[in-house]
């Protein structure tokens, strides 16, 4: 630490300890637990960490007012290192995340006073406090991958490393499916999506009008639950975050008193109303609509489907030209029906990540089939909150099994990589301790750190 840092600290271990000095013992607002380098942890800081951790129902393996100060310590090593280093992230990045952000915490906690109540800070100053902690949570991450490097791998090394490993100790791969799907979507009548689009029409009216809100509509109308409870808005994003079709509505709207006209994307009918604009960004609200199907045209959906899986298993055609040619499911058509996983980046699903990323309902059909075999038509709601009607072929099924190296090599290479990253890490992190100035209030000294480094003998 050098002597400027050093002075840095004392001025503010002295102008804090002299302005708690008119309180009594049990009134100190705040104070400083941990200095890492010419930095300061407050208390206050290990006590929001611990409130957020609290809500995301997060647990810690250990005492929180010793492994929240510690992580935040080796935050700070890295952020120095970062400074050091010239690592920058976008302000355009840390914005985005500041706002999906505050639109999860409003959307869990149920609106934007509960939420200031909730933290005990106003809607600018959770603002604030986020940017600031996001933006050194993005120059961490980067730092750490800087740290790491590249790490490459040998089919040998990864092949000696699980070789030492007891067979306690071989991780264990859940069961996996390889799912093709087929989809139709019933015909939706011309007099219901006139009436949707009578609705919609009829609600912008009366928000112009100024009869009503926007925001009241939309909590008590539109059918996309993401927003409805925070009356429709959206929160800050970009174009590309949006579909095309609601892209081109609602960057160019200019005035935040008017409503747009109704319009059309694949997920329904809607109706939008800016509220604010910041460069390339824009934050709104909107009410989605969708038209109510009619029971007849589902059975013929279903009816159509039924004929489908049988001329499939007749040898008339594969279900492979059924799904190129016939499904509706444009993200699937193109690859014979087959679902992709976007978490890893291959066709393999768990049944849990079944569930969550494509449907319930198909989950469950899935989930007895045999290899080959093609289900009954059955109606769904799909990703875009649509009810369509479909037909499902088990492509494969991997049984849970201890992992092998035939059958799961990524997996494996994946582990290995993430631990030698990890100890590289761990090793950063141990020398850093040796040549950064540290003081940890006595009072928070009686801890288990995970690196014991902390308390310099």
């Amino acid at each position: 630490m050098n002597k400027l840092s050093f002075i840095k600290v004392c001025i503010c271990l002295v102008v804090l300890c002299t302005s708690f000095s008119a309180y009594a013992q049990d009134n100190v607002i705040d104070e400083v637990v941990w200095v890492v380098g010419d930095e300061a942890i407050l208390k206050s800081d290990v006590e929001n960490e611990r409130l957020s951790a609290q809500y995301e129902n997060r647990h810690f393996n250990g005492d929180p007012y010793c492994v929240i100060p510690e992580e935040l310590a080796v935050r700070k090593l890295f952020l120095h290192q970062a400074e050091l280093d010239s690592v920058v992230v976008s302000d355009q990045e840390v914005l985005q995340r500041v706002e999906e952000r505050i639109s999860y915490l409003i959307k869990e906690i149920g609106s934007r006073e509960k939420m200031e109540e909730y933290f005990g800070k106003t809607y600018t100053q959770m603002r604030d406090m986020l940017r600031e902690n996001i933006r050194d949570g993005l120059t961490v991450e980067e730092m750490r991958r800087k740290i790491i490097g590249d790490i490459t791998l040998t089919p040998s090394e990864v092949r000696n490393y699980f070789r030492k490993l007891p067979q306690d100790s071989i991780p264990f791969v859940p069961t996996q499916v390889e799912v093709q799907i087929i989809t139709l979507e019933p015909k939706v009548s011309e007099k219901e999506i006139e009436n949707v689009k009578t609705q919609l029409r009829e609600y912008a009216d009366r928000v112009n009008k100024g009869e009503t809100t926007f925001s009241t509509l939309a909590r008590f109308y539109s059918e996309d639950t993401n927003t409805a409870m925070r009356g429709g808005e959206y929160g800050f994003t970009g174009r590309g975050a949006l579909v095309p079709e609601f892209a081109d509505v609602v960057f160019n709207m200019t005035d935040p008193k008017k409503v747009s006209k109704v319009f059309e994307t694949e997920y329904g009918f809607h109706i939008a109303q800016l509220i604010e604009r910041r460069g390339d960004r824009i934050n709104f609200r909107h009410i989605l609509l969708r038209p109510q199907l009619e029971q007849e045209e589902i059975d013929n959906a279903l009816a159509r489907l039924d004929t489908i899986s049988d001329d499939i298993r007749k040898g008339k055609y594969t279900f492979d030209r059924a799904a190129t040619f016939i499904s509706h499911d444009k993200d699937t058509r193109n690859n014979h029906g087959l679902l992709s996983n976007p978490y890893s980046s291959t066709s393999r699903f768990e049944m849990q990540e079944l569930a969550a990323l494509v449907s319930q309902d198909v989950a469950k059909v899935v989930n007895n089939m045999q290899i080959g075999e093609i289900s009954k038509p059955f109606t769904m709601i799909n990703m875009k909150g649509k009810e369509v009607c479909a037909i499902v072929k088990l492509k494969n099924r991997i049984d849970g099994h201890k992992a092998t190296m035939a059958e799961d090599f990524q997996r494996l290479k994946g582990i290995v990589m993430a631990k030698e990253g990890e100890e590289k890490l761990q090793r950063w992190i141990v020398e850093k301790q040796k040549n950064t100035y540290i003081r940890i209030n006595p009072n928070w000294q009686n801890c288990d750190f995970k690196y014991p480094g902390w308390i310099k003998k």
